[in-house]
């Protein structure tokens, strides 16, 4: 069992800009692939957990999404690393989307996004950890059982390396 960093997208790993679907648009936060290879380097697994609700309200699609993911995923090459997995959440309850208009489990606060991938992948639960910019994130990583860690900018590489000393020190 591997232990496991799940981030959160927006405002973690890449510049919060509204409703970001375009790969033109996107920015990494200070140091996030560095981060990203460190841990991958240590043994951890790499989960993406993001509320997409901009699909729900009918600002773009799932493929505009994946294809942002696939960007950030070529832009990992460079660095020799890459994201385990992504999961996503569209949902939002009163969405222009009828599809994607509903309330769920996987919405941050919700812990559905962090079991779905605690149960498709071997996690040593003991040891993993979620980054999020928003309280709602620190409640899913609590609700799902793992540790939430309020990021707020700077080094993410910094952040993760003091959350994992800390943590092998406790």
């Amino acid at each position: 069992m591997k232990p496991a960093v799940f981030f959160d997208r927006d405002g973690v790993l890449n510049v919060e800009k509204n409703y970001l679907h375009k790969s033109e648009d996107f920015d990494w936060q200070p140091e996030a692939p560095e981060a990203i290879a460190w841990l991958k380097s240590q043994g951890y697994l790499v989960i993406v957990v993001t509320n997409q609700s901009g699909i729900a309200r009918g600002y773009y699609g799932e493929p505009d999404m994946h294809a942002l993911h696939d960007h950030m995923q070529v832009l990992l090459q460079q660095h020799n690393t890459a994201i385990d997995a992504f999961y996503y959440c569209p949902h939002l309850p009163n969405g222009k989307v009828a599809v994607y208009a509903k309330e769920c489990r996987c919405r941050k606060p919700g812990p559905g996004m962090i079991e779905q991938a605690l149960a498709d992948y071997a996690v040593d639960r003991s040891r993993s950890f979620l980054v999020g910019d928003k309280v709602s994130d620190v409640q899913a990583a609590e609700a799902a059982g793992i540790d939430g860690y309020l990021y707020e900018g700077g080094s993410l590489l910094a952040f993760v390396r003091n959350v994992i000393k800390k943590a092998e020190s406790a």
